[in-house]
């Protein structure tokens, strides 16, 4: 009777249960230790990359590369280049929403804390994406200046008269601040200097200026259906954006004392006419004849 071969135990198994080690996790609290997302500072590093020279090599999918088959660095440079930018723009869009959420929670003077706390992320992380406050109230300024001046050409192309177009442009920029007057105090409030460098146009400016842009487009209308010269348009439209936007300020520092259709109408009558169509002369009266 044959001997049966002894057979070697299974360099793949070890003594509890027969169990193959690769199949259990390696423990630490009970988790794996490989799953856990990178920390510092015990927060998620969500907006920086990991692995050698900064990179997720394993996560990207495979690219064109030589002949070989093999990636090349600068087809995995550029496209680690190019989903980091998409991230961190995205990123950045993100972290501005939760600063106008915050804004309109707490008002103008909000803090960082409190915009990483509406973001659900710490003041670190914040500052990843800019580079101080000054940059995120800029952001925040671009935001709000998109907005806006998509709401004033729609506004705008409800008529094809001048003067009702004024009218409508006059109301949705009145509109837009009765809306949220935070934000807008958020915006304004930046204006000072506080928030960039001296003698730089600041972001109130260049909203100002799109929308003396927009402002003087439409009194080019009115001038060239008039049949008058329309170099005068640009003075008018940005010396109309003045004139509104110190009434908005005044209406909002005394609490709106009257309702922003009555003002945005007030308003027209100034602009459009002008003191001398608004006051105007008596007739002399017998007397002085």
């Amino acid at each position: 009777m044959k001997a049966e071969a002894v057979r070697p135990p299974s360099q793949d198994k070890i003594a509890h249960g027969g169990k193959p080690r690769e199949s259990e996790p390696l423990e630490h609290g009970g988790e794996r230790r490989e799953s856990e997302p990178p920390e510092h500072g015990g927060e998620r590093r969500e907006s920086e990359p990991l692995g050698n020279g900064g990179e997720r090599r394993e996560s990207e999918p495979p690219e064109h590369g030589d002949e070989s088959g093999e990636l090349t660095s600068s087809a995995r440079r550029d496209r680690r280049d190019s989903r980091w930018d998409e991230h961190r723009r995205a990123r950045r869009e993100q972290l501005v929403d939760a600063a106008l959420s915050a804004v309109s929670k707490h008002g103008a003077g909000v803090g960082m804390e409190e915009i990483a706390a509406e973001a659900g992320t710490s003041k670190t992380v914040v500052y990843r994406h800019f580079a101080d406050r000054a940059d995120l109230h800029v952001a925040v300024c671009n935001r709000v200046a998109e907005q806006l001046l998509t709401k004033l050409r729609v506004a705008m192309e409800t008529s094809a008269r001048p003067r009702q177009m004024t009218t409508a442009a006059i109301d949705t920029y009145l509109a837009f601040l009765e809306a949220d007057p935070e934000v807008y105090r958020f915006v304004v409030g930046g204006h000072s200097g506080h928030f960039g460098p001296h003698g730089a146009a600041g972001p109130i400016d260049r909203l100002s200026d799109l929308v003396g842009e927009q402002a003087a487009a439409l009194m080019a209308v009115a001038l060239d259906q008039a049949g008058q010269d329309p170099a005068a348009a640009g003075a008018w439209g940005h010396g109309l954006v003045g004139l509104v936007r110190s009434a908005a300020d005044w209406w909002l520092r005394a609490q709106q004392p009257m309702p922003r259709g009555e003002l945005a109408a007030h308003l027209t009558d100034l602009a459009w006419t002008g003191l001398s169509g608004v006051v105007a002369p008596a007739p002399p009266s017998k007397e002085d004849t």
